[in-house]
């Protein structure tokens, strides 16, 4: 592979991470403890810590969007979510149209809640609803009703957020596809201006895995894709990603900077980084460490690692971004943020194309309606 001298700058953002949960999903593979009792001022002040280690590689860029995730943040109170955003605007710059978003479960928030949210300076939420089942609920071990998950996204908009994300799920135990539709209608009956729909997977480490579920059939789950692809554009949410959809083009400016394979600074107990050294045309992933206790021991480094990507695997790392979107990615947008030449991927690209997964259009390349049904298949021939 050919590697260019000049890397482009990407563009910032900021991942905060809150690794507690009042419980632990039997779907969830992500860092989140079960925990009554929330050392709240301990994490803010270690999250503060964190972060001045991490100040360097801002390298003079304004914060583009910052995402509490999780765990649950929702578990946070608003003067403790207050407090971060001021310390942090202290440290580093954000954009002026900057995107902060805060994942909220609805069993975990009320109306005063998103009041201070919004008064500390949050402006997005994303809304963990899942399902609109009651019944579906309660085999994901979710804590929340399907009436608390109505009434969270009334508040949200209550509270002044106008812009909000859904997220739900489908391809859940013995779910048909009439019942996936009836999640999304009532969804779209709340009228977020975003939704995120994606499939259940069964991931390693998980109750499920161990005790996996009877999920819906492969035809089956292709049939529920199509059919609330279709109704979702028949309501006017624009699909830009493989499980994203926006009305009146407000995508996740957060996503899409992970999508366009963009920096981001992770603070947390297991949060991920990706940072580029453009000066000496280096591309490095870190993460710090996953233990909560760990992580506020002042006696152990908040990092756990870091990796220097090689030309080998800056395709795949790319691509698996990338290709996710409807919209693909510009040649010269490859080139500018791996430091390799397109010729590094062009024959990958043509066998692609024979396949019909990929399609090219003047110098753009993205993903076939096939493509996007078989993405991980896809990604395997980088």
């Amino acid at each position: 592979m050919t590697t260019i001298v000049k890397l482009a700058q990407p563009p910032l953002s900021l991942y905060i991470h809150i690794p507690w949960c009042a419980k632990k999903c039997p779907y969830c593979d992500f860092n989140s403890h079960v925990t009554k009792a929330i050392p709240e001022g301990d994490y803010v002040a270690a999250l503060m810590e964190d972060l001045d280690e991490e100040l360097s590689r801002a390298d003079g860029r304004d914060i583009r969007s910052i995402f509490f995730g999780g765990g649950t943040p929702s578990l946070f109170s608003g003067q403790a979510i207050h407090r971060i955003l001021q310390e942090t605007e202290k440290k580093l710059r954000f954009a002026k149209d900057i995107e902060i978003t805060l994942e909220a479960n609805p069993g975990s928030v009320e109306q005063q809640k998103f009041l201070d949210y919004r008064s500390a300076g949050i402006n997005r939420l994303s809304i963990g609803v899942q399902s609109f089942n009651q019944d579906h609920l309660e085999k994901l071990g979710r804590i929340h009703s399907n009436n608390e998950a109505i009434l969270a996204a009334d508040s949200a908009r209550k509270a002044g957020f106008d812009n909000f994300n859904i997220d739900l799920m489908h391809g859940l135990p013995n779910q048909s596809k009439v019942q996936a539709l009836e999640d999304i209608q009532k969804a779209i009956g709340l009228q977020p201006t975003h939704i995120s729909w994606y499939q259940l997977t069964i991931e390693p480490n998980t109750v499920f895995f161990n005790s996996p579920p009877l999920l819906p059939s492969d035809d089956n789950l292709a049939d529920i894709q199509e059919s609330g692809e279709r109704l979702l554009k028949e309501h006017s949410y624009h699909q830009y990603e493989v499980s994203a959809f926006s009305k009146n083009s407000q995508r996740s400016k957060h996503n899409m900077n992970y999508w366009l394979f963009g920096d981001y600074i992770g603070i947390g107990a297991g949060a991920h980084g990706k940072w580029t050294d453009a000066k000496s045309s280096v591309i490095e992933r870190n993460w710090k460490t996953r233990i909560p206790k760990d992580y506020l021991n002042p006696n152990k480094p908040f990092r756990a690692g870091r990796k220097l990507l090689d030309d080998k695997e800056l395709p795949l790392e790319f691509m698996m971004n990338a290709l996710r979107l409807n919209h693909g990615f510009e040649k010269r947008t490859f080139t500018e943020n791996t430091g390799l030449e397109y010729t590094a991927i062009e024959s990958t690209i043509a066998q692609l194309k024979e396949r019909n997964l990929i399609l090219e259009e003047g110098s753009r390349i993205y993903p076939s309606d096939l493509g996007r049904r078989f993405l991980n298949d896809m990604l395997t021939a980088f």
